[in-house]
């Protein structure tokens, strides 16, 4: 009997010991997986950066070289030469901040009455919100064009900035996030006198400041990157944003792969640098909206 029960007390450990190792392997394979596809994600980032520092002739060369054995800035010069790199380049911080910050405001207002106010047609008002965030922005690039022209705002800042200054997915985001919020602080704000207006102010846009960043984030690059609808509303380079600017670069015969990788370079440092700020914030916000 004792021998059964020694035998029993000797395997434990070895159990134990082979669970363990069987975690560790679990772990160092995740780890290496992750390494691998983060590695796979940022080399178009990288295959950027290198060339635009290559010469002309290293970019169009065959086989292609990754790393550049000769560093020009040449790119980054000529940019700054063939288009008013400096104009567009504020354009594109004011249409995509400008955007950014009429969106958060609208948005987080409309949210937080979705989320907590009870009136007729709430409900209703909910689903067409979520109709417009299946309708492709493609459709209403002709009506939205046309009501600009109308309003005399072709080929101006306010003109490209008006038609985003609120979105439908904005409203959903911080819909469901004040869902999230416990009823009882803005109940207690109540009870000592707070207006509506203050308990939104001081007590809850606070509160979802994770939420705002976040969302901050992805209407700052999707703005900052969008082609098409600064392309439509600017009749001039000196009116244009960067994407658009840029596709000047990429011809039907000739690409100029130089001016284009050191142009988007400078286009990414800002986004890059955005990220780098919030990615506290980011990564809490989107843990803490979920779908309700």
């Amino acid at each position: 009997m004792s021998t059964i029960i020694a035998a029993r007390d000797s395997s434990v450990p070895r159990r134990r010991s082979a669970t363990v190792t069987r975690e560790r392997a679990w772990r160092i394979s995740l780890s290496a997986a992750g390494v691998v596809i983060g590695v796979a994600m940022l080399m178009p980032i990288f295959w950027m950066l290198f060339t635009a520092f290559k010469p002309e002739a290293a970019i169009v060369k065959f086989p292609p070289q990754f790393f550049p054995r000769e560093i020009t800035l040449q790119h980054f010069v000529d940019i700054w030469n063939r288009i008013p790199f400096a104009r567009v380049y504020l354009n594109t911080i004011v249409f995509a901040g400008g955007v950014t910050v009429f969106s958060l405001a609208f948005d987080a207002m409309t949210g937080y009455a979705l989320a907590r106010f009870q009136f007729r047609g709430r409900n209703v008002m909910f689903v067409v919100v979520l109709l417009f965030l299946m309708i492709p922005f493609q459709i209403t690039l002709i009506p939205l064009y046309d009501e600009i022209s109308k309003l005399g705002l072709i080929n101006t800042l306010p003109g490209m900035i008006m038609p985003r200054m609120t979105n439908a997915f904005g409203i959903f985001f911080m819909r469901q996030f004040f869902l999230s919020l416990p009823k009882d602080l803005e109940e207690a704000a109540r009870v000592d006198g707070a207006s509506e207006w203050r308990i939104f102010i001081r007590i809850m846009a606070p509160l979802a400041k994770p939420a705002l960043l976040t969302l901050g984030l992805f209407h700052f690059q999707y703005n900052w990157n969008d082609l098409l609808w600064p392309l439509i509303m600017a009749k001039n380079i000196d009116s244009s944003t960067l994407p658009a600017a840029l596709a000047l670069f990429a011809g039907q015969h000739v690409v100029e792969y130089g001016l284009l990788m050191a142009g988007s370079v400078l286009a990414l440092t800002p986004i890059v640098i955005f990220f780098l700020i919030i990615q506290r914030s980011f990564v809490q916000g989107i843990a803490t909206t979920g779908i309700k």
